[in-house]
């Protein structure tokens, strides 16, 4: 891109604009500096045929039924059944926090929605138990990152259709490392329960399990709901989605918390975040158009094969480069922008699209619990009125054990595949 669009597109980042407005401007300035304002005429055409695609359809509803259920009073069911599961060991709320998590991720797939969610519940309770506030919300926003990994993931359909993958495959291909997420973060918060002397153990009110299950099951009906039938080939995504949101209409009622109103506000909030999405992918579209005029995708993997890196030395780069794009922008923005453009000679290198949507998933995440911006930080920070660096601290040894993760995903793909291959999922 010329020394001009990229001038507008640095002023455009300092003055605060959204990343829609300051990418789709500087490609259209760029179009034209470059003497391709010919090429504008088809942009409307190519930007709708990028759009056009069906796994988009699920996106809106998976976030209507995140929306609903946050909504719709299963939080609590969802933290009594954890606590008569793991309430009974030292740091049980600890383990509390990121099993709720795991239920909570088959219900809403948002990292920021799952955050939120629990810091105005979850915290509060720990604090009451005797735990640091510092780590209370450490633990919560070390756990809300489980929501993005395991299905159903907003980010994971975003990746699908913007690479053209498939999203079924994608769904399988995160259900382990999600899990492995979540026994790796109870690992460390048990390490530190017993060097911190957290409350639980013996003597701790434990809720009884079966009413605790009966109680949660309406809420755990969900993520059976959708994984089922997307995985066992009863329902594509986006029907296992519509499924979902009328589902989470039926438990918010059971639970006596959904309301009309609170319908209304849920589709105003997931119009909102749709329109925002959209925006964004017309922006990208339009520089994507631009980077296959300018023949960039190309140029960059000449200039792989030039600089003679393997497959997973380049892995390691790109990854590298996902993480702190996660540090600085929005996931989606970031999964948008430097996706189209740097994925493709993974892929043309042996990388498995699947192993890598998990991958950059994972990675942009993770960056999530990163500063300067990382979003879940400032979501509880503002939340819970604490210091957003004392956070930053209570959250470092679970970024640790994450990036370690992160690094084994990247090492052995087979913890990705192996699930989908076993489905029959991968080609």
């Amino acid at each position: 891109m010329p020394i001009i669009p990229l001038l507008f597109l640095f002023a455009a980042i300092m003055s605060g604009a959204g990343i829609a407005y300051f990418v789709g401007s500087a490609s259209v300035i760029a179009f034209v500096t470059e003497d391709h304002a010919r090429f504008l005429a088809a942009l409307p055409q190519r930007v709708m045929g990028q759009l056009n695609v069906f796994a988009f359809l699920a996106m809106p509803l998976f976030i209507l039924t995140g929306e609903l259920m946050n909504r719709g009073g299963v939080t609590e069911a969802l933290i009594k059944f954890s606590m008569s599961i793991m309430g009974r060991f030292k740091g049980g709320l600890g383990h509390v926090n990121i099993m709720t998590s795991v239920f909570f991720a088959g219900v809403s797939g948002s990292a920021t929605a799952d955050a939120a969610a629990l810091g105005n519940t979850l915290v509060p309770e720990m604090e009451k138990q005797g735990y640091d506030k510092d780590y209370a919300a450490a633990v919560t926003a070390a756990s809300s990152i489980i929501g993005p990994i395991i299905p159903p993931s907003v980010i994971l359909i975003f990746y699908g259709a913007l690479m053209n993958t498939s999203v079924v495959a994608l769904f399988a291909g995160g259900i382990v490392p999600g899990l492995l997420l979540a026994a790796v973060l109870m690992v460390i918060n048990a390490i530190l329960a017993h060097r911190y002397d957290h409350p639980g153990g013996r003597g701790a009110e434990i809720p009884r399990f079966f009413p605790a299950l009966l109680d949660a099951l309406p809420a755990l009906s969900l993520p059976v709901i959708i994984m089922s039938g997307i995985l066992m080939g009863f329902m594509t995504p986006a029907e296992a989605a519509g499924l979902a949101s009328v589902t989470a209409i039926l438990v918010g009622w059971y639970y006596g918390r959904l309301k009309p109103h609170d319908i209304l506000i849920a589709l105003e909030r997931t119009a909102v975040l749709t329109g925002a999405v959209f925006i964004i992918l017309v922006a990208i579209a339009t520089f994507g158009y631009l980077m296959s005029i300018e023949q960039l995708p190309q140029a960059l993997v000449a200039l792989i094969k030039e600089m003679d890196l393997s497959k997973t030395q380049y892995l390691l780069m790109l990854n590298v480069i996902f993480l702190f794009a996660g540090m600085l922008m929005d996931v989606k923005a970031a999964l948008a922008l430097l996706g189209p453009l740097l994925i493709p000679p993974a892929i043309l290198l042996g990388v498995d699209p699947t192993h890598m949507g998990i991958l950059i998933g994972f990675n942009l995440t993770v960056g999530l619990l990163t500063p300067p911006l990382g979003g879940v930080l400032l979501i509880l920070a503002t939340v819970l009125k604490m210091d957003y660096w004392r956070l930053v601290r209570g959250v470092f040894p679970f970024l640790v054990a994450e990036l370690i993760l992160l690094g084994a995903l990247i090492f052995i793909p087979e913890l990705t595949l192996a699930l989908p291959r076993y489905l029959g999922l991968l080609t």
